[in-house]
């Protein structure tokens, strides 16, 4: 994460990104602690859905907009106009309490949140430009917790000052926008300072849409047609949008009806109580950012997301069995964290696939698709509490749906899956090091060959490769009863003594088709902690295809539990963790003889204890 703060602009746009949350979110407070006080049961949890309703409404309809804005012009001049607008709403906004209008002030979130659809593809089309391709998660991540901050500090100062300025006089919610008038002034001093920051953005525009915007083709639906086409003609970008969609919905409902939970079953009445719980979600969500960002350090690591989605599942599906306001604090914050592990890599995932020239039509297509899910899904809220229904009932069938879509992104990812877990498990053991990641092609056959110090080198060297790798093992281990469908998923190629020639020809098929290899030349885990003899039979893998063979020394394995040293021993001194250091070589050709590989490994381990 310290390697983004370096980047220019970076400051000033979380800043403002930070105030546009901050602000918009003051707003809605004031307006559902307005309900939470005059109304009860199914009429407040109607009144909340209907304010959620309209804040997601206008990311509906400006969804073509929005996208032709963020293709079209800078991303950062979006920003700042958008930002321009804020200020002259909330003027209007604060108008509204100090007359009382309650109802101009509800229209007004719909305004405001008009302001935030034409902002937001702008707003995360930007990080791409701004971090590029090798930060784009950890600006995720930053962006992540800046506006989860953002929303946690927004949700208890506005509540805060909110129950200050308000007293038991009041009638009707006219009296008490006129007691919290002062507020106003708060959000049109943020949007203000926003307007600065934004102002202060880098050009960072590469490429724009020659596109005129047609007002027909808008009305009757064509550019909504095509640009969903472009939306979905990428399978995993439109099951990363879906997937989102599905998590924020969830969101919205609980967060619509846990005010009502709260107030009918813990007997909360204190609004500073009901949306600080939900607010603790905040920190939960900035520490699975940081988590997130820590997993996909050199990739996008899309394996966490249905670890995530189990985990969030059974948050929901555990609030309403919760019978203190301890245990409903712990919930939420548990759920925070395992939204953060969801929304970064899935978000950074969208922006990492989408091209360049249709990244804002793409990052609006996102919102409207999530808006829809989230409209509906609030629609059957507003429903089930106008016909009476238990608000436990929904939370289970939020369970349901969210359990759902984390077996679909299972089975859609779960090669990445199972490795996220296998670095999340050895993690707590062992700190790894990882240097030359850059040598490794993005494209293109790879042979990797390095040492064999321990029973699981070839799960440490795959950690840092986005791309995965066959691997070659012993064909009585690749039979292990409990193991045989995870070494076959993983595309493991068994080898025996007597039909080797067959393992190789294989593996040769799959350098020919561009794919990636490993072996170990020596044949066998090391019993002296030192490299033994190299076999030649790797040379049948090379043929005449194109590829490289990328050379790798792991460091630090011998001494531990799953290496052959009858010794038990931490090389690197780790006092907690053993450090486990791998160095990748730079490329070398496929027909590369023997010895020089070998050469080329004892260069990798003195470079290894030079360390």
């Amino acid at each position: 994460m310290n390697r983004i703060f370096r980047v220019n602009g970076i400051i000033y746009y979380t800043l403002a990104l930070f105030l546009n949350a901050f602000t918009d979110l003051g707003h809605k407070i004031i307006i559902q602690n307005t309900i939470f006080k005059i109304y009860d049961g199914s009429e407040q949890i109607v009144l909340t859905a209907i304010v959620n309703a309209m804040i997601l409404l206008p990311f509906i309809l400006l969804f073509t907009p929005s996208g032709y804005l963020s293709d079209r012009f800078a991303k950062n001049v979006i920003m700042k106009y958008s930002a321009l607008f804020a200020v002259f709403i909330t003027l209007g906004i604060t108008v509204s309490y100090y007359m009382g209008w309650f109802l101009s002030a509800f229209f007004l979130t719909f305004l405001l949140a008009l302001q935030s659809a034409l902002y937001s593809p702008a707003k995360y089309g930007y990080i791409k430009e701004l971090v590029g391709i090798k930060l784009l998660t950890a600006g995720n991540a930053l962006v992540q917790a800046t506006t989860t901050v953002a929303i946690l500090g927004g949700i208890i100062f506005y509540t805060i000052l909110f129950e200050m300025n308000i007293t038991p006089s009041f009638v009707n919610e006219g009296d008490i926008l006129k007691m919290v008038a002062p507020l106003g002034w708060l959000l049109v001093i943020g949007s203000i300072i926003e307007y600065i920051f934004t102002s202060r953005l880098p050009n960072k525009m590469m490429m724009q849409s020659q596109n005129i915007f047609n007002i027909k083709k808008y009305v009757i639906g064509y550019y909504l047609r095509k640009n969903l086409m472009i939306v979905a003609r990428k399978r995993d970008i439109i099951e990363s949008i879906v997937a989102l969609s599905v998590f924020w919905s969830i969101s919205q409902v609980v967060l619509a009806i846990f005010g009502a939970y709260a107030k009918d079953t813990l007997q909360i009445t204190n609004t500073i109580y009901v949306q600080g719980a939900m607010a603790l979600a905040g920190i939960g969500i900035i520490a699975g950012s940081v988590l997130a960002s820590k997993f996909s350090k050199y990739y996008v690591n899309i394996g966490m997301v249905p670890f995530a989605g189990f985990g969030l599942s059974m948050m929901v599906l555990l609030l309403p069995f919760s019978s203190s306001f301890l245990e409903v604090i712990v919930l939420f914050m548990l759920f925070g964290v395992f939204a953060g592990l969801f929304i970064v890599p899935l978000n950074a995932y969208i922006q990492e696939l989408a091209p360049r020239v249709h990244l804002g039509t793409i990052l609006a297509g996102n919102n409207f698709i999530q808006n829809i899910f989230m409209f509906f899904f609030l629609s059957v809220t507003t429903v089930f509490a106008y016909f009476g229904m238990n608000v436990e009932v929904l939370f289970y069938i939020m369970f349901f749906v969210g359990l759902i879509m984390a077996v679909y992104m299972l089975r859609r990812h779960l090669i990445m899956f199972l490795w996220f877990l296998f670095e999340s498990i050895l993690g707590f053991r062992y700190k790894f090091k990882f240097h030359g990641v850059e040598n490794i092609p993005h494209e293109g056959a790879i042979l990797f060959m390095g040492n064999h110090i321990s029973w699981i080198d070839w799960i440490i060297m795959q950690f840092p490769i986005k791309r995965r790798v066959s691997f070659m093992m012993e064909k009585d281990i690749y039979h292990w009863r409990f193991f045989h469908k995870l070494w076959k998923l993983g595309n493991a190629i068994p080898l025996s003594v007597k039909a080797s020639k067959d393992a190789f020809l294989e593996a040769r098929r799959r350098i020919a088709d561009g794919k990636c290899v490993v072996i170990f030349p020596e044949g066998q885990i090391s019993y002296t902690g030192e490299m033994g003899e190299f076999y030649r039979g790797y040379e049948l893998i090379a043929g005449k295809s194109e590829g490289v063979i990328i050379p790798y020394y792991i460091g630090g394995m011998w001494g531990s539990v799953l290496s052959r040293s009858k010794k038990r021993h931490n090389e690197t001194g780790g006092l907690f963790k053993r450090h486990i250091t791998v160095i990748y070589g730079k490329p070398i050709p496929l027909d590369t003889k023997v010895e020089e590989i070998k050469i080329e490994l004892h260069r990798l381990k003195e470079k290894y204890e030079a360390k």
